[in-house]
């Protein structure tokens, strides 16, 4: 499928299309074996053929949160057989994989209170329990099309994001979700910037600014040994 990632721009931010030729997704408990991973990558790329790269090294947050406090992934299918068929394109065994980089306003979310970042996320923050009354504006609703309680999902994705980055720097989320089509991104960014079914946009960008993002398809088993 066309796989193009958009420029989007809404009353709350941007995201902007930042590209890239290849992707590699890596995890390992010990961050010292990822850096000797890329550098074994870094190394065998030919000559000359590398503009620009980046490596991103993340970590765990109080057992599995985001920077902002909130626990990540609370949505993602807990069987492996279900993420199978949310993630796998069914014809080709390969998967469509959106990266984001987002730098949270660490200040905001240390100043606002509660109940503030809570209206914003649509959830609670000690358990994530979804708020029964919460705004259109709130990232649950963005994300499900609609506010009502345990809205229908009309598309899901397979969540793999990550904590990262310094105090002294930047930090934020590493966003990365799998799908079986790029069209369940395509939902949901749309819906964050009010680019479908309304001019609303995410309240998750009060507390967070998105700086890149793309998409890539991840060939499957069979798709890899085409290329052996």
């Amino acid at each position: 499928e066309d796989y193009n990632y958009p420029h989007r721009k809404g009353n709350l931010g941007e995201m902007p299309s930042s590209g890239g030729d290849v992707f590699i997704h890596a995890k390992c408990n010990t961050p010292s074996k990822l850096f000797e991973l890329a550098q074994v990558v870094m190394k065998n790329m030919p000559a000359n053929s590398v503009e620009s790269f980046e490596d991103v090294y993340s970590f765990v947050y109080k057992n599995g949160r985001d920077l902002s406090g909130f626990i990540d992934g609370t949505e993602n299918a807990a069987d492996e057989e279900s993420r199978q068929n949310i993630a796998v394109d069914k014809e080709t065994g390969g998967s469509y994989v959106i990266t984001q980089k987002w730098i949270h306003d660490l200040q905001v979310i240390d100043k606002e209170k509660d109940k503030t970042l809570e209206s914003w996320v649509g959830r609670s923050r000690p358990d994530s329990t979804e708020l029964s009354r919460k705004s259109i504006t709130s990232h649950v609703a963005r994300m499900t099309g609609g506010n009502s309680w345990q809205q229908a999902k009309p598309v899901e994705i397979v969540r793999q994001s990550m904590p990262f980055g310094s105090l002294s720097s930047e930090a934020g989320l590493f966003f990365i979700g799998y799908a079986a089509s790029p069209m369940n991104f395509e939902f949901m960014l749309d819906r964050m910037v009010g680019a479908r079914d309304d001019s609303n946009c995410d309240d998750i960008m009060r507390l967070s600014k998105n700086i890149k993002g793309t998409y890539w398809y991840f060939p499957g088993a069979d798709e890899l040994k085409k290329f052996a």
